[in-house]
């Protein structure tokens, strides 16, 4: 345990992920609650497009998939109708533009700069080549992130559950309803930059289903789900870690780790609620 502890890779992947997991946890309540759980994984997808070109420019990862995370929440709001209906046509059509750029992105990286790896990184992670200043940016954006929901929490869990009383209230929809987006874009990011742009979603829907499954209040399905996401990437890191001993010389991807063990803890938590 202590060799695995003082890995600087791990280190690096052991921040990063902690920093996924709590602002996913966090947010993921609300994803869920206000249905834009497409919309979570469309900002992952356009994302993606952004770690592409970090690895074809030779810039900061961290900064690549935040600007292309936040050009998603400017096309969402420029694709999105008035309609709640229409949601999800925005978001597929976004979904399908962010995943062609990054194909034509990560076409470039192997032609060009001979990146063979190049669509692994980006499409399913590589959290153990994380620079440790990138993890330590990351871990401080989740701060920051986690502070501003704090403060408009309580305006967005009643928009989120009641559109209309919320209007009634006072609550200004469509600037909370951009700002939460904003957030998820950012929450998505550093999901994407973790488990990867494609699996990025379970980290952000998952624990947060779970938590919502066996919690009996807001709050403390908030804190539960940020406590299973921090559990699912810590403990599919160390079982990464430790498969390198399975297969001689071969390593397990830590994305499968992950999303696996939010899978288990979401089955889980139906087992419990209906026990």
């Amino acid at each position: 345990m202590l060799e695995f502890l003082q890995s600087g890779p791990v280190q690096s992947a052991l921040l990063l992920s902690a920093a996924a997991a709590l602002l996913c946890g966090a947010l993921g309540l609300f994803t869920v609650l206000r249905g834009q759980a497409f919309a979570g994984h469309a900002l992952a997808d356009v994302s993606s497009a952004g770690g592409a070109g970090s690895l074809l420019f030779g810039i900061s990862p961290l900064l690549g998939f935040l600007l292309f995370g936040v050009a998603g929440v400017a096309g969402l709001e420029i694709l999105q109708p008035r309609r709640a209906a229409g949601r999800d046509e925005a978001a597929g059509i976004l979904l399908g533009a962010g995943l062609g750029g990054t194909a034509l992105l990560l076409h470039f990286c192997v032609t060009t700069r001979g990146a063979a790896g190049a669509a692994q990184a980006v499409m399913f992670g590589a959290m153990f080549s994380t620079p440790p200043g990138t993890a330590l940016w990351s871990c401080l954006l989740a701060g920051g992130c986690l502070a501003v929901l704090a403060l408009i929490a309580r305006p967005l869990l009643l928009a989120s559950l009641d559109e209309e009383l919320a209007r009634v209230a006072g609550v200004k929809l469509r600037v909370l309803g951009l700002v939460f987006l904003l957030l998820l874009a950012l929450g998505v990011t550093l999901a994407a930059m973790t488990v990867g742009a494609i699996l990025a979603t379970a980290l952000l829907i998952g624990p947060a289903a779970a938590g919502l499954r066996l919690a009996r209040g807001p709050l403390a399905a908030a804190l539960l789900s940020m406590a299973l996401g921090l559990a699912a990437c810590w403990g599919g890191i160390a079982l990464a870690y430790e498969s390198y001993g399975w297969m001689p010389g071969r390593t397990w991807p830590v994305s499968f780790f992950i999303v696996a063990l939010v899978l288990v803890f979401y089955a889980a938590a139906g087992l419990r609620r209906w026990a």
